[in-house]
């Protein structure tokens, strides 16, 4: 049942930038420039480096190292880990945990894409032009409200996920992130360099990087932990199945600290393309997730090369939609191939169409099961909580337990290349750090 091959990444750089695709999705493109800009600039940016390299970089390094040691899917190789570190065989709920949460999160995460799909055929055919703010409201909203527009979208978005994964690791995957991520980043350029030109450039750049040390509260550092969590895929089984396929040549904390940089960099300059445009047209940068379907179509129908610019936007946030797409859907493929007869084509044909099956509860919870709720959520927001709140930090928070606590430490400085100082900072972060780290948004969240 099992491969007796495991397949492998082609070079280091393929594997950058499938984890760097994986990292940058829709929170880049939105979430991290307006947590900036409204938590004290610079200030917020010091203190999500500081928690990205003491919680998020050791639980990245440390899914990449069980993936690797296991050569397996997440669950197979958590169990294998744990028989050879003779440990309880319960440990196989750290793999579980991590592919229903990627299996989750990509059956709503498709809605979303399906939304970016729609509004880029919209800026093109000309649906922002010379709409007023109440238009451009209605616009969304008769989205939302149309459930067969949603399953339309929402189905076109999986077969594309689903077509790329279908390929495998060499064909599949390594061909889509070396087309999309050099896209993604010459599509962001291009928005910088219009952004040059609208005047507000620099109002952006003070609103992104002048430092606020009065804003900087608890919340704030709760914020900056939650998002240097979330933004590298942690937690998801994501990350271990991309180890899966790794060497033992790649260094993993160097090959972290570049992944870290390039996720940065990216939610940095996705800023710098959006707020120009925002602050040119007099609009609210607090907006969230209106900002990127409400308030930004609003500036596209009414500004000089507005159709040229909105398509260009939109086929960004689609490409960053589909990178990380295409890893949420890679470890429940993985697992379904290696525990089941089925090939590559049949395991993401079954793991695709459960994925596509529950994001029509998801897309349905805006229309016609708009009173079905869960707990008092709908059904999108019930798999968004689930997933965000609990299932990911403590994904997350095992992964580094057991590596920190439960592995061989001498073999894991071996792996790392730690010396005696690296090693002894290590086992901090790993031990205590990060895991009361995780444990802190947890509960904050909760």
């Amino acid at each position: 049942m099992a491969k007796i091959s495991h397949a492998q990444w082609s070079s280091k750089l393929t594997f950058i930038l499938a984890a760097t695709g994986s990292a940058v999705g829709l929170g880049n493109i939105w979430k991290f420039p307006y947590m900036v800009g409204e938590s004290g600039g610079a200030a917020f940016v010091l203190v999500y480096l500081i928690c990205i390299a003491l919680v998020g970089l050791p639980i990245l390094v440390a899914e990449w190292l069980l993936g690797r040691r296991g050569q397996k899917n997440p669950i197979n190789t958590m169990s294998d880990l744990a028989r050879q570190e003779g440990r309880s065989k319960a440990w196989a709920v750290l793999g579980i945990s991590g592919v229903l949460g990627a299996f989750i999160i990509l059956s709503f995460y498709s809605v979303i894409g399906g939304w970016s799909l729609s509004y880029t055929l919209g800026s093109v055919t000309g649906d922002f032009s010379g709409q007023d703010a109440d238009a451009i409201g209605e616009l969304f909203n008769g989205l939302l409200a149309d459930s067969s527009t949603l399953l339309l979208w929402h189905s076109v978005f999986m077969v594309l996920v689903i077509g790329i994964v279908a390929r495998g690791v060499t064909a599949g995957l390594e061909g889509a992130v070396r087309t999309l991520m050099p896209a993604l980043g010459i599509l962001l350029v291009v928005l910088v360099g219009y952004g040059l030109f609208s005047g507000y450039f620099v109002e952006a750049i003070s609103f992104m990087f002048n430092p606020d040390w009065s804003k900087l509260g608890g919340g704030v550092v709760l914020a900056a932990m939650g998002q240097a969590f979330f933004t590298l895929s942690l937690g998801m089984g994501i990350m271990m199945a991309y180890g899966s396929y790794l060497g033992e040549e790649v260094n993993l904390l160097s090959t972290a600290r570049t992944v870290i940089i390039l996720d940065t960099l990216f939610a940095l300059v996705a800023g710098l393309a959006i707020f120009p445009i925002v602050f040119a047209n007099g609009l609210d940068p607090s907006s969230g997730p209106g900002l990127i379907f409400v308030t930004l179509p609003l500036a596209f129908g009414n500004m000089t090369g507005g159709v040229i610019i909105g398509l260009l936007f939109f086929l960004l946030l689609t490409f960053a939609a589909l990178t990380s797409a295409i890893s949420l859907l890679e470890p429940v493929v993985e697992t379904v191939e290696e525990r089941t007869p089925l090939s590559r084509v049949g395991a993401t044909l079954v793991a695709g169409a459960a994925t596509w099956a529950l994001g029509i509860a998801a897309l349905l919870s805006f229309n016609a099961w708009s009173e079905i709720s869960i707990l008092g959520l709908s059904i999108f927001d019930f798999l968004d909580t689930l997933t965000s709140k609990y299932l990911l930090p403590l994904t997350g928070l095992m992964a580094v337990v057991f590596v920190g606590w439960f592995m061989d430490g001498e073999k894991v400085r071996q792996e790392l290349g730690l010396g005696s100082t690296g090693s002894a900072l290590w086992k901090l972060t790993t031990r205590f750090v990060a895991p009361i780290g995780v444990i802190v948004v947890f509960i904050s969240s909760l």
